[in-house]
């Protein structure tokens, strides 16, 4: 097989290539993806995320390696394996990021990423149910809409945070973040809007567009330092190629686009020597400057029913399945979370640096289902952490999983954030009317007070908010991964599109960006083709 462009993963960024050039008509396209087609109905159901993280029909299904920052913890770290990629297993949950956070990446000198650049590209993408505005567009293929679902315990706890002193922001992704409100989420009429079903399903029938599923990529294949094409597995574990007349394009994730290169013999050469790799190009970064957001998860008891006692009971999950077959709406239309908050720790910082994700529900796990007493869950997390992992080759198979290690916690400031965001929490919690609703604070507890036992506490409690970011950096500098245009430094033909790109991890949820970073890569490539 040949064409012009081969595009390596069909998430959130890679179903937007394949969407904006095969439009082109004259562009032969080929859009590969290790999972299959996203037939499962949970994946479209927008509380699915409870069956399909963990599934491995539809999840990569990845595991840290022992974290330091964790006390030796391992944790799950959930990539979506099928079309859609992570955009079709997550919450859901619609957020940008700041316009700070663009602006520092064009400070790093990466032309064309500050945020009056960006920002049209977030509103091309977007149809937005509250109509146009100066931050929002309509009649893109991405739907965006406001959180339906509404539950007393997120209303009090919302109320209670103006209570604080917090300000109401009814629109983060406005012309500013900071305050505490409600959701965004990419779902329209009580279904999931993934990467796939926005861009890839309208297009899927154009003649010049191929989507290969069940076709784990195994390497980049190159004539000098040029890409050529790629190898993959299909299902029966045959080795096929595919050549690209004009570029192959990474989009595998901040996990899978850094393992694509190690193997391909681009990377630190003492890792690939080690690995038994011959070394293409030396990029001692691939893999380095891992970023995610770690979230502590405080949980409190109520003395009035939650989603929890809803649920657990069989006549009660009767009533919301059969609510949400005739209605589309009920707890089965819910987001990962309902109300949120963007925070300062410190008065003194330019933009919030930590963000709540209310739950009306708790549990230990997703996987375990809900708490058999009433709660709800305050989860807060570092907007913008110091520390940084890597990942790295477990060998030089390209089936085995790579090593993560995320290194979180890892300097004082990250520890320090994560202890007042715990206080914070805390403090909201005991404002009414919220204070009212809480017979009893259950994690991490009311005997846990001090900053050294909050922070354990968090060591040993707190979890991924699945958002890995960073490990193909991009930069001016001659350890950066990619350039600002997007091409693999010191390669031709090899460009790389997903949130692996960024230098600094965004000031929120994930998705949105990565959607953006799809729209900006097909009109840098669009552009260089004329040239």
């Amino acid at each position: 097989m040949e064409a012009d462009y081969i595009i390596v993963g069909a998430g959130s960024s890679g179903c937007v290539l394949a969407n904006r050039l095969s439009a082109d008509p004259s562009v032969r396209v080929i859009l590969v993806e290790a999972g299959g087609r996203d037939t499962s109905p949970w994946i479209h159901i927008p509380v699915g995320y409870f069956r399909t993280m963990g599934n491995p029909k539809v999840d990569w299904c990845y595991k840290t390696e022992p974290d330091p920052g964790l006390n030796g913890r391992q944790l799950d770290w959930p990539r979506g394996k099928v079309l859609g990629g992570s955009s079709s297993i997550n919450g859901l949950l619609y957020v940008r990021g700041q316009a700070e956070d663009y602006d520092g990446w064009r400070q790093m000198g990466n032309t064309g990423w500050a945020w009056d650049d960006v920002l049209p590209l977030f509103k091309r993408a977007e149809d937005q149910e509250r109509g146009a505005d100066d931050y929002h567009g309509v009649g893109g293929p991405l739907a965006v809409s406001d959180m339906a679902l509404k539950r007393p315990i997120c209303d009090a706890w919302v109320e209670a945070a103006q209570a604080a002193g917090y300000p109401y922001n009814p629109d983060y992704n406005g012309a500013d973040q900071e305050g505490v409100g409600y959701f965004q989420l990419t779902s329209r009429k009580g279904r999931r809007c993934s990467s796939a079903v926005a861009y890839l399903n309208p297009v899927k029938a154009r003649s010049n567009l191929q989507i290969i599923t069940r076709a784990h990529t195994t390497r980049v294949m190159f004539e000098g330092k040029r890409a050529t094409g790629i190898e993959y597995l299909d299902p029966q574990g045959g080795r096929k190629t595919i050549s690209a007349a004009r570029e192959v394009i990474l989009s595998s994730g901040a996990i899978g686009s850094p393992q694509l290169l190690m193997l391909s013999g681009i990377g630190d050469p003492e890792h690939l020597h080690t690995n038994g790799i011959e070394v293409l190009h030396e990029a001692p970064d691939v893999g380095a400057n891992l970023q995610d957001h770690l979230q502590a998860r405080l949980i409190f008891k109520c003395s009035e029913p939650t989603l929890n006692d809803e649920v657990n009971s069989w006549v009660n999950k009767i009533r919301i399945g059969l609510t949400y077959a005739m209605t589309r709406t009920g707890p089965m239309t819910m987001a990962a979370s309902l109300a949120t908050a963007f925070l300062k720790t410190n008065l003194d910082l330019a933009t919030p640096d930590i963000q709540f994700h209310i739950q009306p529900w708790s549990a230990d796990s997703v996987s375990e289902g809900p708490h058999s007493f009433s709660a709800f869950t305050a989860s807060v997390c570092q907007l913008r952490p110091e520390s940084t992992g890597h990942i790295r080759l477990r060998d030089a198979d390209p089936r085995s999983d790579p090593m993560i290690h995320p290194n979180y916690l890892a300097t004082e400031t990250d520890c320090n954030t994560v202890t007042e965001g715990i206080k914070i929490a805390r403090h909201i919690a005991g404002q009414d009317p919220l204070r009212a609703k809480i017979s009893a604070e259950h994690a991490p507890g009311a005997a846990v007070q001090d900053d050294a036992d909050l922070l354990d506490w968090a060591r040993n409690a707190s979890g991924t908010i699945f958002h890995p970011t960073g490990t193909c950096r991009m930069g001016q500098d001659d350890r950066a991964v990619v350039d600002e245009r997007l091409r693999v430094r010191g390669i031709q033909g090899l460009r790389i599109a997903d949130c692996s790109i960024m230098p600094k991890i965004v000031s929120g949820n994930t998705n949105a960006p990565a959607i953006m970073i799809g729209e900006k890569a097909s009109d840098m490539i669009m552009e260089d083709a004329k040239v």
